[in-house]
């Protein structure tokens, strides 16, 4: 049998930055219906999962046309990791065979992906045989300053400032999603471990939503997206 791929929403019901922050508007739609549906256009991916300790999460997942899973409490508090909440997940959802399938775990406030984004990551994750690989920007390491103790410090040189063409650049997670094996997580309790790559995404696709502000600001760029509509 081939590798299947899963799909594995985490979808706590407490948010702190904005209340009811999976199921509130973007775009006209609960934010958590944009990457449930990113999931289910994928060609590549095979089942699509939402876990979550919130009755009413799981409750308009499933309508959308995700499987549900209820975590536990002890998975899905503020302190909890997002590596126990997968780790809950592949260990009761009972068709996955730990030895050879992959997960790709998106996160809910990403929502401004490509509708071809998951499969363009899986393909470059299957081509390069990796363990692990998250999605992210180039950055260009710009006149960075260290904030500490009230002081403030320059990361470079003042008296050789280079030119922006010269500088170098680095690559940023951006959080959107990640994809790795099953075994090789399980072993490690790490999204990313062995070898490990890189999605690139556009900067103007990278941003998240965690405060107010971000909701309004990505309102705006959603726009005009064709993928959002």
């Amino acid at each position: 049998m081939k590798k299947k791929i899963f799909s594995i929403i985490l979808a706590r019901g407490g948010s702190k930055g904005i209340k009811n922050k999976n199921l509130i508007k973007f775009n006209r739609k609960p934010l958590i219906y944009w990457t449930i549906k990113q999931s289910l256009i994928s060609k590549n991916i095979d089942e699509v999962w939402v876990s979550s300790d919130s009755k009413k999460i799981l409750s308009y997942a499933k309508k959308v046309g995700a499987k549900t899973l209820l975590r536990p409490t002890k998975f899905s508090k503020d302190d909890s990791t997002s590596e126990s909440a997968w780790t809950h997940a592949i260990n009761n959802i009972e068709n996955i065979d730990i030895k050879k399938d992959l997960v790709i775990a998106p996160q809910l406030t990403s929502p401004l992906r490509s509708n071809a984004d998951f499969d363009k990551a899986i393909n470059l994750f299957i081509k390069k045989k990796s363990d692990s690989l998250f999605s992210g920007f180039f950055f260009e390491t710009f006149f960075n300053w260290k904030y500490l103790t009230k002081k403030i410090t320059p990361n470079y040189d003042l008296k050789k400032r280079r030119r922006r063409q010269n500088l170098s650049k680095s690559i940023i997670e951006n959080g959107s999603f990640y994809i790795f094996k099953i075994n090789g997580f399980l072993k490690n309790q790490n999204r990313l471990f062995g070898e490990i790559s890189c999605y690139i995404m556009p900067k103007a696709k990278s941003f998240q939503i965690d405060e107010k502000e971000d909701l309004k600001f990505l309102n705006i760029l959603s726009s005009n997206d064709k993928n959002l509509k």
